[in-house]
């Protein structure tokens, strides 16, 4: 094959080609023509891949025809629309038809907290076992204080986000296990049980809930989310409704579980901008909490109040007859 005589033959299609997928505009014409050269340019592509291998022409002309098929397919571009219709349709709905699976969680694990931390207070002997006496005074007078401090807060915040998402993809993957989930919420109820038993055993309550409430509000019950949430997908294959089959039912639960974990993404990254910047921050106690109470109660209303109206949008309508 000779390669010069093939690009002298057909390099004005190219050039032509070239110029039409530079323009910004075309009209109908030069729409029709810019797709019969791209057919044409692809074509000599595949002679010139077969016959005469020349890395550089070859290089041009892939990427002329990668360029002339974006043009004519366009490019994709990001849909505001589907970005709100996430925020105020898709995620509500999905928060609010799994309402009673992660209220149930918070229930069970806050009563097991409560419990754990008055167990502990009550029993100097089940703190000094779990942590040894020497570091739960040090817990005391400066640790506990002090993690929310001993790093930069962005550093901190970043290390909180990462943390919680992780714990919370556990949550949501192993839901349909059913027993990982349980695992995981226990170890996070006998760690809040042990350093808040501690803390009230010292006197130091004002302490404890003064810098774990203006965060933990809202962290937890992302826990308490992605938990119910993986336990509802567990029961969608444990007892799927009588008109969908298991398969469907798990299927759906997990979609929805998906759209979930994106969501939960965004209220940990607010989590941990609390912790790392409201949660040490100084002002007075009740100053911190009413801030973190705020965006908790915000959270609560979006999952519950706008995604009862969304779930009920996207509920299918009996027919009229």
């Amino acid at each position: 094959m000779d390669l010069d005589a093939y690009v002298a033959e057909h390099g004005g299609q190219w050039r032509r080609l070239a110029q039409l997928t530079g323009r910004r505009r075309l009209d109908a014409a030069e729409v029709d023509e810019l797709v019969s050269l791209y057919q044409r340019t692809a074509t000599h592509l595949s002679v010139l891949r077969s016959r005469a291998p020349e890395p550089a022409l070859l290089g041009h002309l892939s990427h002329l025809v990668l360029a002339a098929r974006a043009r004519i397919i366009g490019r994709p571009r990001p849909s505001w629309a589907a970005v709100r219709r996430f925020l105020l349709a898709d995620l509500p709905a999905a928060l609010y038809r799994a309402w009673p699976w992660w209220c149930g969680v918070a229930t069970g694990f806050s009563a097991l907290s409560v419990f754990l931390i008055w167990f502990v207070a009550g029993h100097p002997d089940t703190a000094a076992a779990f942590i040894g006496a020497e570091s739960a005074r040090q817990l005391v007078d400066s640790g506990f204080a002090g993690y929310y401090t001993e790093f930069a807060a962005p550093t901190f915040a970043f290390h909180l986000w990462t943390h919680n998402a992780w714990l919370a993809a556990q949550c949501l993957a192993a839901g349909v296990l059913v027993v990982p989930v349980f695992w995981l919420l226990w170890q996070n109820a006998l760690n809040i049980g042990v350093v808040g038993g501690v803390m009230v055993s010292y006197d130091r309550a004002d302490v404890f809930f003064g810098l774990i409430t203006p965060h933990g509000l809202l962290e937890l019950t992302g826990i308490y989310v992605a938990a119910g949430v993986g336990l509802r997908t567990a029961w969608a294959w444990i007892a799927p409704p009588p008109h969908l089959g298991r398969g469907r039912a798990v299927a759906e639960a997990g979609r929805s579980a998906m759209v979930v974990a994106v969501g939960l993404v965004g209220l940990f990254a607010v989590s941990a901008l609390l912790e790392a910047f409201v949660t040490p921050a100084p002002v007075p106690t009740v100053v911190r909490v009413a801030a973190g109470a705020t965006v908790w109660a915000a959270f609560l209303a979006y999952a519950l109040i706008l995604g009862r109206r969304a779930a009920a949008s996207a509920a299918p309508r009996p027919l009229r007859h």
